[in-house]
């Protein structure tokens, strides 16, 4: 079954057949899976916004109380101090979390996901799933493990 990176590919070879396009075979198709990946995942995440769902996110898998240092949800997201009080800025304002200082450090303060938040994040992951569930759906449960393995050991690499 040939795709569009196949005709790409074609295309090279018969202008520089002395490349090898391997890489392209694989890279290509990723890029493109991770832009439908971003378009599935903005839609799942709707009024959100993906930022919004990675915050929330990290602050429902902490686990009861569901709270985390502003520090913590830094380290998680890997974004800057400023970008962070922005974004917790903006979650306090929709409701989705509290801020209140942090008894164990007069300094620092705690992020708490509200209920309004646990609603949010828990609709939108549920929605993802069965949205990323249907982008699977030309895999075999057996081929979407074999793949997973497989680009666990590539994420790797680059780490």
């Amino acid at each position: 079954m040939r795709d569009e990176v196949d005709r790409l590919i074609a295309a090279w070879k018969s202008e520089r057949p002395d490349l090898d396009l391997a890489p392209l075979a694989v890279l290509s198709r990723v890029t493109r899976i991770s832009r439908q990946l971003d378009i599935t995942r903005r839609s799942a995440f709707a009024d959100l916004e993906t930022w919004g769902f990675d915050v929330l996110a990290v602050l429902r898998r902490a686990g009861s109380p569901y709270q985390l240092s502003p520090s913590a949800l830094m380290a998680e997201t890997l974004v800057t101090s400023g970008t962070m009080t922005n974004r917790l800025d903006r979650l306090e304002e929709l409701k989705l979390i509290t801020r209140e200082p942090d008894p164990a450090d007069g300094r620092g303060s705690l992020v708490t996901l509200t209920k309004t938040g646990m609603s949010a994040v828990d609709t939108a992951m549920e929605d993802l799933l069965g949205r990323e569930e249907e982008l699977l759906s030309a895999l075999t449960k057996e081929e979407q493990i074999d793949l997973a393995r497989l680009l666990s050991k590539l994420v790797n690499a680059f780490q």
